[in-house]
């Protein structure tokens, strides 16, 4: 199972439920984790790709990166 850790810029849980309806409908998605207060996204899966992943979450609207 491999894992990417982004930061999302979300200001509020309806910000979180956005992002999480998009990581969840990318190919090999299994979970998500959300930490608002952190503004930081875990996307776990099988073989992922950090920049698909990356590309796909900001699809939300809200900016994205990788996680420093």
């Amino acid at each position: 199972m491999s894992e990417v850790t982004l930061k999302v810029a979300m200001a509020c849980e309806g910000c979180v439920g956005a992002v999480k309806r998009v990581a969840e409908k990318l190919p090999g998605v299994t979970a998500v984790d959300i930490d608002l207060a952190a503004q930081k996204v875990t996307v776990k899966g099988a073989g992922l790709d950090a920049a698909a992943v990356k590309e796909g979450v900001a699809k939300s609207g809200k900016k994205t990166e990788l996680w420093q």
